[in-house]
């Protein structure tokens, strides 16, 4: 099928335009690689003061050309960079890569003048890379083109590359050849004034040559719709990312402990969980992953196997991947026999492995044989610590031989520099992940498999279910109308209560005869807040106090805070003291570039020294609701812990479910939080005890 990002991708024929005589510059540099790569297709140099450059004819401009050009690379000075549009157009040009610079990433000059050159290019029906790029590439043979200025040939493989950074591209570019790793396209999309990432990612999506995608991103253009793309995609081939920024702060000032704590990068995590795109911390980690996906070698589980040939590396191994996530089980009965009988007398046959020092190719192969057909075994991790009295090589043609005979992935670690080991460069022909120490090793496994549950994690669903949203839309107006932003207290609660959300019964007194009829309705013990719409942190300021049991106390209590909260409109406001549960909070706020973001975790007033949290992006589907709720690290106390009862996770979810619907319906919602929701194993005592909603 045709795209219009074939001319580019797929040109017939070539202008570079700026190609230039002198040596280490890059118009010199550019018509070298697209010659020295040898392109299937024509090349016209173009130099206004040139008659040849580098042997091949040059043209003084792009209309002398006599042929059709299907893609344009312009290496001009930043003020002719329009003028040469314009002429691309005039001849029909279909695609153009703008490698100059100058533009919006220098001054607001620049940005009109790329606004110019935007407009140039959509008049003309053309499509454009750029401006301030490193250039494209299509490394597949029917094509062979290298438009970069990069000093290294890179080699063909089946990599996709979109890089922002047009030094890291080229960095990238080199660093690939020195592991061994190719592409099939490159594209360093520099200011995405026309050609954005999210058009290269749906150009690529169904391309046979790209198996897997590489990204480095320093920002969005549009998250949402690069969350439907990678959604898609993700479910066919994977998406690995390394997005810059991480200690970045919030846009805009946030009041509420869902909007401090989404300002910690993790408005990002959450667009990359939901659309399943693997997230590196670094580039070296990317092409960690990357290499380790080659192959396809996915695991089906997360039982991984260690063989060793040393005990220090093993305890190493054995630590990371368990703080990773994954399991290091025992062998099978059956699998430790057959281990005792074939290897040294002092080797350890359970898992991990330790064929000792003196094991060589015939201690790993049995112990490799032995793994592959153990049922408790998904995945072999091979540790290879090089003694002097081994033949290395031979190691090494034995770890290849059982992989390429098994049927469950291989991953080695040789701890330690592996460039001199012999026999190390066969692993890299047969594409098998080799790393340094167990730490990359069991990141990159944990990844793996997280990428596997993604492939085959369903759809979820929304979920809609019957609101009083008239009642809701009457406290809002009414705040509106009285110049209020904030809504707490009992109108907080009664939004909730709309929305079908459990609330903990409350009363409202203002004077001390008020104070004795309603703390007799309420009962013991019970908690006083000061109920002030101008106050959002109670705890903060002593508006709360707690475990009041008996009606002297509530007095006292109440004229604490009459002293302490003195005003023509003093109340408090009283509830039950709820015993019997785990205090959750459940929050939204909006992100600047995600737009809103739900939160679950731990609550009470713990939930930003703790910041065990999780986030999704709006709307959230029932699956989404269970996923936020199972990965805090507090899970375990919501099952039910030393004997204690797990909560009824069900209305957890749902009470997520119902806040999201909420959301939905009412996009003046900036943020809120119910801090605390209490989970109980009794499902009568699952209530929201307090919560703020913050209006735009």
């Amino acid at each position: 099928m045709y795209s219009s990002l074939d001319a580019i991708f797929k040109p017939k024929s070539i202008a570079v335009i700026g190609a230039s005589t002198k040596k280490h510059t890059i118009g010199h540099e550019i018509l070298r690689n697209i010659l020295r790569n040898e392109f299937n297709g024509k090349v016209f140099p173009v130099n206004s003061k040139a008659e040849v450059v580098q042997s091949v004819k040059c043209y003084h401009s792009i209309s002398e050309i006599p042929d059709e050009i299907d893609l344009a690379i312009i290496i001009v000075a930043w003020k002719f960079v329009l003028a040469t549009v314009e002429e691309c157009g005039q001849k029909g040009v279909r695609g153009i890569v703008v490698i100059s610079g100058g533009f919006k990433e220098v001054s607001p000059e620049g940005a009109k003048l790329e606004k110019n050159v935007l407009q140039a290019v959509r008049r003309y029906k053309m499509r454009m890379v750029g401006p301030n790029c490193f250039g494209v590439a299509n490394f597949t043979p029917e094509v062979s083109l290298d438009g970069t200025f990069s000093k290294m040939q890179s080699l063909y493989g089946k990599i996709g590359f979109i890089s922002q950074s047009g030094a890291l591209g080229q960095v990238i570019m080199e660093y690939a050849r020195s592991l061994n790793v190719g592409f099939s396209m490159f594209a360093s999309i520099g200011n995405k004034a026309d050609i954005s990432g999210n058009d290269l990612l749906l150009y690529w999506q169904d391309d046979p040559e790209v198996e897997i995608i590489m990204l480095y991103l320093e920002n969005f253009g549009n998250p949402r719709r690069f969350t439907r793309i990678a959604r898609e995609i993700t479910k066919k081939k994977p998406i690995i990312c390394v997005k810059a920024g991480r200690t970045e702060q919030g846009a805009k000032a946030v009041s509420s402990h869902t909007g401090v704590l989404s300002n910690l990068d993790l408005g990002v995590d959450a667009l990359f969980a939901q659309c399943g795109v693997i997230r590196a911390d670094s580039i070296e980690e990317m092409f960690n992953f990357a290499i380790a996906l080659y192959n396809k070698d996915i695991p089906s589980g997360d039982r991984v196997g260690v063989i060793t040939n040393a005990g220090g590396p093993a305890i190493l191994a054995t630590d990371a991947l368990i703080n990773n996530g994954l399991k290091v089980p025992e062998l099978t009965p059956e699998s430790q026999k057959f281990l005792r009988e074939n290897l040294m007398e002092v080797a350890a046959v359970s898992n991990p492995v330790d064929v000792i020092a003196s094991g060589g190719p015939d201690a790993y192969r049995a112990a490799m044989t032995t793994l592959m057909k153990d049922d408790n075994i998904d995945i072999l991790l091979v540790i290879f610590v090089p003694p002097i009295m081994i033949d290395h090589r031979a190691v090494i043609e034995t770890i290849i031989d059982i992989y390429k005979s098994g049927n469950k992935p291989v991953y080695v670690c040789f701890m330690g520099p592996y460039n001199h080991i012999d026999g190390a460069e066969l692993l890299f022909k047969e594409k098998i992940a080799v790393h340094v120490f167990p730490e990359y090793t069991a990141k990159t496994l944990a990844t793996l498999v997280d990428y596997q549950r993604w492939m085959k994690r369903p759809e979820g669903n929304l979920c809609e279910y019957q609101v009083n949203d008239k009642q809701v839309r009457d406290i809002i107006n009414l705040a509106k109308s009285e110049g209020r932003n904030s809504l707490i207290g009992t109108v907080a609660l009664e939004i909730l209560s709309a929305y079908g959300i459990l609330v903990a019964e409350f009363a409202l007194a203002s004077d001390e005869g008020q104070l004795e009829y309603e703390v007799k309705k309420v009962g013991f013990p019970l908690v006083m807040k000061i109920n002030k719409p101008t106050i959002l942190h109670k705890t903060d300021v002593g508006g709360v106090i707690t475990d009041i049991r008996t009606l002297e106390e509530a007095k006292d209590a109440f004229h604490k805070m009459r002293r302490d909260f003195a005003g023509e409109e003093f109340e408090v406001l009283l509830q039950a003291q709820v015993r019997n549960g785990i205090e959750t909070v459940i929050g939204m706020t909006c992100d600047p570039s995600f737009g809103p973001l739900m939160m679950f975790g731990l609550g009470g007033i713990y939930v930003e020294v703790m910041k065990d949290v999780s986030f999704k992006i709006q709307p959230i589907t029932d699956l989404d609701a269970r996923e936020m709720i199972e990965s805090v690290k507090g899970y375990p106390l919501l099952t039910g812990f030393r004997g204690s009862k797990p909560v009824q996770m069900e209305i957890l979810q749902e009470t997520l479910l119902r806040l999201s619907q909420l959301v939905t319906d009412f996009q003046e919602i900036d943020q809120f939080d119910v801090n605390p929701f209490i989970a109980s194993s009794e499902p009568n005592s699952c209530r929201a005890l307090d919560a703020r909603f913050i209006l735009k």
